[in-house]
């Protein structure tokens, strides 16, 4: 495995990996109405592009295959965290996370799905605050996480 630095030809790709990981590692904790509005298939290339390229943001790779991704803003809102179903639990995620928040000072933030959140506390994040987001009329339990560095 290897870990770099996004690039825009990255993008489709991201939005592909975004969309099977929801529909497959989040399914156990989410019903298929809930997957279905929060990983809808569509995204706008060119605002995750954006997006992309204002945050601090990583990609890793099993040779020429990308199996993970991760962004951070500088205010230390941890955006984006998914890797590939097929590569779960083989540190990915660790590996990008360390990287990340090591680019930042100070606290870091991110809204931790049920399926993330026991990462993310074996990271040392706390929760803050469980709360229901609301996409297309369909409620997502997701949990408001902060780590003090």
């Amino acid at each position: 495995m290897e870990i770099r630095e996004y690039q825009p030809l990255d993008c489709e790709i991201l939005a592909e990996l975004f969309y099977n990981t929801v529909h497959t590692v989040n399914a156990k904790d989410y019903t298929k109405e809930q997957l279905d509005v929060w990983a809808t298939g569509i995204v706008d290339l060119e605002k995750w592009n954006q997006s992309f390229e204002e945050n601090y943001s990583l990609v890793a790779t099993d040779g020429e295959v990308i199996i993970g991704f991760g962004d951070i803003n500088k205010a230390g809102y941890l955006d984006r965290l998914f890797v590939h179903s097929d590569y779960q639990r083989k540190g990915i995620a660790t590996a990008i996370c360390n990287q990340l928040e090591q680019a930042i000072q100070g606290t870091i933030i991110t809204y931790a799905s049920i399926s993330a959140r026991p990462f993310f506390e074996k990271r040392g994040y706390r929760v803050i605050k469980e709360q229901q987001v609301e996409r297309q009329g369909i409620f997502l339990t997701n949990f408001i996480m902060e780590k003090e560095r």
